[in-house]
């Protein structure tokens, strides 16, 4: 039985792994080095340099490729360090069609680097996926796809997106952080690469900052590992090493996430001081169907706005938690609450952020894997 062949389960935890030929490691050693002794100028053992390649990383690598049934992996110092590789393809005059409702973090790049760069962004709503066809020109190359998407949660038919542009020479990114390859698989239904910030479900921990490119396409894959040297915004082996870890128990915490997940947005959908809840798995949130297509589950991220859309209401709720810390980043083991207009999407103008759809009173939640019930005793004293 080839390893490509394995259950997901299986994969996370043998999936591109070998033990260590040194001494037989289970797990894959820290190589905490910059440069590896040659034989001879330019005859090597498959390492020279630690930015180029180190054994640490290209584990890691291996395995993410291997957990988004991809060909190739490629690890970076941050989920933005491997979106700015992605855009490293463009050239000026290049056109992106990005999703509307958008990490602050990526509107940032796009629009304070990128956009004086001579690239052209355009956001649109893709709950529609046939909204993408209006915005293609002969300029488009990148699609930018965010499901579930951050913080509204919208999903997006990822096939769909992909067919339409099929052929015409546009990639098709999607960033999988939310849903992570535990609960959807991006190039399987057409997209040209995915993108993580192994930051949050991938590490795990809230331990380490890293990001992730798979993709399958050999020559894609050459430009991007390219640019990877040649920036050298790569990730350091004690980093890799976490992620790596971090990988091997994500079906186990995903299942627990999500189990957490839909009993508090169940909670919230009847609690009197919410007005509305953001969570894929209810039969009336928007593409609904699709996330049950194209999804194994709902995902661990919650959100939801305060009645009366009250701006220093929702600042007192997250202020009181007790359980759930008040902190930025998601995909913890740890419950997390944030506030997006204040704090992860505080770099979108807030008309910009008004026009899609995230009120000041919008808070979004991290469901970590503690018992529920103390998780809902949490939310029900600092809502009451």
């Amino acid at each position: 039985m080839k390893k490509s062949d394995f259950g997901f389960n299986t994969k996370v935890i043998h999936g591109g792994q070998t033990p260590d030929k040194a001494y037989g490691a289970v797990m894959p050693p820290i190589y905490q080095t910059s440069t590896y002794a040659q034989s001879s100028p330019g005859k090597h053992k498959g390492f020279e340099y630690s930015r180029s390649a180190n054994p640490t990383r290209s584990a890691l690598e291996n395995s993410l490729a291997s957990i988004e049934n991809g060909a190739y992996g490629l690890a970076f110092a941050s989920g933005l360090a491997a979106i700015d590789a992605v855009l490293k393809l463009l050239e000026p005059g290049d056109e992106v069609i990005a999703t509307n409702d958008l990490y602050g973090g990526s509107y940032r790049l796009f629009e304070r680097l990128y956009k004086k760069a001579g690239i052209k962004f355009h956001y649109t709503d893709m709950r529609d996926a046939g909204s993408v066809s209006a915005l293609v020109t002969t300029a488009t190359k990148l699609i930018w796809i965010e499901t579930p998407t951050n913080p509204l949660l919208n999903i997006i038919d990822i096939q769909a997106v992909a067919d339409l542009v099929r052929g015409k020479s546009i990639l098709v990114a999607v960033d999988n952080t939310f849903a992570s390859p535990f609960l959807q698989l991006p190039l399987n239904l057409g997209a040209d690469i995915v993108m993580h910030s192994a930051t949050k479900y991938l590490g795990g921990h809230s331990d380490v900052v890293a990001g992730g490119l798979v993709v399958n396409d050999d020559a894609l894959a050459g430009k991007l590992y390219f640019i990877q040297n040649a920036s050298g915004a790569i990730l350091g082996p004690s980093d890799s090493y976490l992620v790596l870890r971090g990988i091997k128990t994500l079906h186990v915490r995903m299942q627990r996430h999500c189990e957490n997940a839909a009993r508090v947005a169940g909670f919230l959908k009847g609690h009197p001081a919410v007005d509305v809840v953001y969570w894929p798995g209810f039969e009336e949130h928007p593409n609904h169907e699709i996330a049950k297509r194209q999804m194994t589950d709902f995902g661990g991220m919650v959100s939801f706005n305060v009645s009366g859309d009250n701006y220093e209401q929702a600042i007192a709720i997250v202020e009181k938690l007790k359980v759930f810390t008040l902190a930025e980043s998601l995909g913890g083991v740890e419950s997390l609450a944030g506030h997006p207009a204040s704090m992860t999407h505080a770099s979108i103008p807030k008309e910009v952020r008004l026009e899609s759809g995230i009120k000041d009173s919008l808070i979004r939640l991290s469901v970590g894997i503690e018992d529920s019930r103390d998780l809902i005793f949490d939310l029900e004293q600092a809502l009451g």
